[in-house]
This record gives C-alpha cells, sequence and structure tokens, in this order.
C-alpha cells in the first residue's frame, strides 16, 4: 500500500478499506495497517480483491475523490466518482471540434510531436552520460532518428499517417532503450521489443507498471 501523487494504491489481497471519522484506515486480517487522513487524497485505487466499506464510498462520492477498480493483473473494471458539473457550452464546442478532421488531426500532431520530443530528450541525455563510446553513439543515432520523424510530422495528411510515424519512432526508441541501462545491469534488464498485457520481460513489467501508474 502506498500513496502516489494523492492517490491511494492498495494491492493487498483481501485488505479491507473503511471510513473511521475522517481518515481511511485500511486492515488486513483484523490488524490495522495504514491510516490516511481523507485530505490527503485526491483518490483511491484498488486492486483484485479488496474490500471497501459502502460508508467509504459514500464519503468519497460526497468529497468528489475518485474509487477506481482494476483487477489482480491492473485492468480496469470500474471508477466511482458522485455528481460533477461543467460549463454546457465547452461541452458542446468539444463535441463539435471532435468531427473536425482538420483539428483532430492538428491535435494528433501535436500529442505525437511532444511524446517524440520527450523520448528524443531522454535518449540525448543519455547519449551525454554514456560510459562507453559505442553507447553514446548508438544514443545519438537514436535521438537523430527521431529528430527525423517529427519532420515527418508537419506533412502527414491523415490519421494513418501521424500513427505510423508515432509507431516508428516507438521502435527506434524502445530499440535504443538497452543502452540506457548501466551496463552492469543490462543482461537483467534486457528489453527484447515492447511487450504488454503481459509484458515477458522484467524490462517491460517495470514500463507497464510506471505507465499505468503515470495515467492515474
Amino acid at each position: 500500500m502506498q500513496t502516489l501523487l494523492n492517490t491511494l494504491y492498495v494491492t493487498t489481497p483481501l485488505a479491507y478499506l473503511h471510513l473511521d471519522n475522517d481518515t481511511v484506515r485500511i486492515e488486513v486480517e483484523r490488524e490495522t495497517r495504514l491510516r490516511v487522513p481523507l485530505h490527503h487524497l485526491g483518490g483511491i485505487v484498488v486492486f483484485g480483491n479488496v474490500l471497501v466499506s459502502p460508508a467509504l464510498m459514500h464519503r468519497l462520492a460526497d468529497n468528489g475523490q475518485s474509487l477506481v477498480l482494476l483487477d489482480g493483473h491492473g485492468r480496469f473494471k470500474a471508477r466511482l466518482e458522485g455528481p460533477v458539473s461543467g460549463n454546457i457550452l465547452l461541452r458542446r464546442a468539444q463535441h463539435e471540434k471532435a468531427g473536425d478532421a482538420a483539428f483532430a488531426l492538428a491535435v494528433a500532431r501535436a500529442c505525437v510531436a511532444g511524446k517524440i520530443r520527450n523520448c528524443r530528450q531522454v535518449l540525448l541525455r543519455g547519449a551525454r552520460e554514456a560510459k562507453s563510446e559505442d553507447d553514446a553513439a548508438i544514443l545519438s543515432r537514436g535521438a537523430n532518428d527521431l529528430a527525423a520523424s517529427l519532420r515527418a510530422l508537419p506533412i502527414a495528411a491523415d490519421l494513418d499517417t501521424v500513427r505510423g510515424v508515432e509507431g516508428e519512432a516507438a521502435r527506434q526508441y524502445f530499440g535504443c532503450l538497452n543502452n540506457l541501462v548501466r551496463a552492469d545491469a543490462r543482461q537483467d534488464f534486457a528489453l527484447d521489443g515492447r511487450t504488454r498485457r503481459p509484458p515477458r520481460d522484467r524490462m517491460n513489467a517495470l514500463l507497464s507498471f510506471l505507465y499505468r501508474h503515470a495515467d492515474e
């Protein structure tokens, strides 16, 4: 059990979460393991067979705090949230823009460009800090390939082309990732391509774990 970015993640099987005044109390086999003040939390995420009391569910809904239910493998099952307010004019504008092909293409280009730029910065920093010339050369070459992908984005004429650029950039990035790992740990954390659901090696398991928590 841990709190990340004001979200409480509960992964202990058969844990029981219930409301204790203004505090979430977590018990395992009738033993209190953790107490967290509600005002410290933005939401709670539970994995697998974890029990949550109705009183706590109601308080979370009243406070505008979310409760997310995942299965034991981290797959989304359900989300509990209280009433939300919104600007109807904003929602209408969003729906109208969703049907605008030119707008969607521009947003997709911008999102993919941001992703590729971030990946490129990781490779460039790795090249600067590399302990061997071979690693530095591979990482620099990967950064140059990503720069070429960035140059291809503005001329991508449709969403399928943007997806293709994104996929090629991902292939280039993950192809260099082994060279970012410290040499003495490289064998234990070798990455043979990106795999998920399930991840097939330690590095992919680590990436999936970090990506999942970044999305919460």
